[in-house]
């Protein structure tokens, strides 16, 4: 082991160091799509495989390598939109993406006056803010928008006259990228049954990616935030302003 550690170059630190950060982030752009699934399901057959191996079943072993021998030819005709999606973010830079701390600002505070006028008007909204984890499988079934964050923007994409009111917004870099996406809906017995469609949307966004959700309620004006899967309701205005900037301050922070 000292023999090991005395040959260690100060390269191979950083080599390694740099192959487990790209690794990360690839992992980060996969997470919640069905190539993740997938790659979950490969690891269970190589598990498999190496069990087959060591029991000495011979047959198994032999119908899994038979497979696994035509796989990657598979993988690449099925997931030609996945594989297009990571290269493209590759592509921008995302790797490390850094913000600038008045922007971000900015953008938050928007939100939070847009989401007050919203609640106020009893408009229902549902606003999702990209992080580390891609939204892009649901940008890309939205209307595109590309233009800055604005409480007159937000307000007029969810006011009930807009053909886009019902769907989601979505921001990303600063900037609303999407409106009138589509989300997955939590499913779980255990949400209350007094929660619409937007919440349940909300929360099943953020159980698939790290995205952040503002849903203000159209029937009560409540507004709801949603973060990990959870959905905290009741939400007060100096409470939102507040996690948002936490949690985005954060984000900049560590993206130094």
């Amino acid at each position: 082991m000292t023999e090991i550690l005395k040959q260690l170059r100060w390269q191979d630190l950083f080599d390694i160091a740099l192959v487990t950060l790209i690794t990360y982030r690839l992992l980060l752009i996969l997470k919640g799509t069905k190539a993740a699934k997938m790659l979950l399901g490969l690891v269970v057959l190589l598990l498999v495989s190496f069990g087959s191996r060591y029991f000495e079943l011979y047959t198994m072993e032999w119908l899994i390598q038979s497979f696994l021998s035509q796989l990657v030819i598979a993988l690449i005709i099925l997931f030609q939109p996945e594989i297009r999606r990571v290269l493209a973010q590759m592509g921008e830079a995302r790797l490390f993406q850094s913000f600038t701390s008045a922007e971000d600002m900015r953008t938050i505070e928007e939100i939070v006056r847009a989401a007050v006028s919203l609640a106020n008007r009893n408009i229902g909204s549902l606003i999702v803010i990209e992080r580390e984890i891609s939204l892009n499988e649901y940008i890309e079934v939205g209307v595109p928008v590309d233009a800055k964050v604005s409480k007159e923007l937000l307000l007029s994409i969810f006011h009930p006259s807009s053909p886009i009111h019902d769907g989601a917004v979505i921001i990303k870099s600063n900037r609303i990228i999407a409106a009138g996406c589509f989300l997955p809906i939590a499913l779980e017995t255990d949400i209350s049954k007094a929660l619409g469609t937007r919440h349940r949307a909300g929360i099943g966004v953020t159980e698939e990616t790290d995205a952040v959700v503002i849903v203000v309620s159209e029937e009560t004006g409540n507004i709801s935030l949603a973060i990990g899967g959870s959905l905290q309701t009741h939400t007060s205005v100096t409470s939102l302003r507040d996690q948002l900037t936490q949690i985005f301050t954060k984000k900049r922070d560590e993206g130094k």
